[in-house]
Formats: structure tokens, C-alpha cells, sequence
């Protein structure tokens, strides 16, 4: 199987059950930037160690990735038609369970953070960054289309996880957060 179709080079793209849009369609521009911080996270974790030290970080990245790959399928599902998976409130739970867990070993927060640290760190804060505008997207789809709710509060939850993420990296591989300058 050829990976070009041939059938893009016009503009549009095809959403789940074939239905054809153009590709700056905001449910196009919305899991596309699910995938595009899907693909930020995994660059994240591909510079960390795949060790047992870090083996439940992996995992549960795994899982939020798997969900955010899910996420891009719902958002690419045309209005009325069934969606396979949909994302539910126990999704945003174990968001929040993670973040408690991580956030527990971390120490208060006493100036604003700026993005980097470590590689993995940097990554991370990118991701977060994508995740926001992901989910500023699915509010503008949401606006015009129907959108399930929970996709914007998993967004919404998934930038504040990598945040927290981010500052767990560094502060586990002793790396120094940045923050802003004091004038």
C-alpha cells in the first residue's frame, strides 16, 4: 500500500466515513494539533531513559497518548455520524490522579517558570503549548459543531499535566527551571 493517495493535492482531506473537507477545516486544524502534540510528547519521552526509574512515566504517557490518538478520531468524526471511542470523565480523572501524584514531589511554586530545564523538560513545556492550542481549537469547532464537552476539559486538563510534567523531569533529573528575571 502506496502512503500518498494523491487525493489531498487539491486542498481537502477526507474526516472519518470519507466525508471531504478542506484541510484548514477547523475539525482538520483541531486533530491535527492533537497529533501535533501527541508528536511533542513522544519527543519528549524518546530523550528520557527507558528504565525501570522511569518506567511508570512512560506508562502513563502511554495511555495519554493512546487517549489523545482517540481524541483526533473523535474530532474527526463528521457531526452525526458514530464515533468508535469517545473520551470520558475518567480519562480527565487519571489526568488528575497523575498530576496529584507528580505534584506531591515537587517543590511550591514561588515564581513563574519559563520553558526548558532539561531537553525532556523543554519538550514537554512545548507539548503544553500545543495541547493550549488544541484546545482552543476544539472550543472554535465547538462553536460552530458539535463537540463532546469532555474533549475540551481533557485538553484543558492534559496542558496543565504537562506543566506539572515538565517540572517533574526537571526536578527528577536535577535540572534547573528557569524562571523569569528579576529587574
Amino acid at each position: 500500500m502506496k502512503i500518498y493517495t494523491k487525493s489531498g493535492d487539491k486542498g481537502e482531506t477526507s474526516l472519518v466515513y470519507g466525508v471531504r473537507v478542506p484541510k484548514n477545516n477547523l475539525r482538520v486544524e483541531a486533530y491535527g494539533t492533537c497529533d501535533e502534540a501527541n508528536s511533542a510528547i513522544g519527543l519528549a519521552l524518546s530523550v528520557l531513559p527507558r528504565d525501570p526509574e522511569w518506567e511508570s512515566f512512560h506508562a502513563a504517557f502511554h495511555i495519554i497518548q493512546t487517549r489523545l490518538f482517540h481524541i483526533g478520531a473523535e474530532l474527526a468524526t463528521p457531526k452525526g455520524k458514530e464515533v468508535g471511542w469517545k473520551i470520558a470523565e475518567e480519562d480527565v480523572a487519571f489526568l488528575e490522579k497523575t498530576i496529584d501524584g507528580w505534584d506531591e514531589h515537587l517543590p511550591a511554586l514561588t515564581n513563574f517558570v519559563l520553558p526548558g530545564g532539561s531537553q525532556a523538560g523543554a519538550a514537554l513545556h512545548l507539548a503544553r503549548t500545543v495541547a493550549r492550542r488544541a484546545e482552543r481549537q476544539a472550543i472554535s469547532l465547538q462553536q460552530q459543531d458539535e463537540v463532546n464537552p469532555i474533549v475540551i476539559r481533557y485538553l484543558n486538563r492534559l496542558s496543565d499535566l504537562l506543566f506539572v510534567a515538565a517540572r517533574f523531569v526537571n526536578n527528577k533529573l536535577g535540572k534547573v527551571e528557569p524562571t523569569l528575571h528579576q529587574e
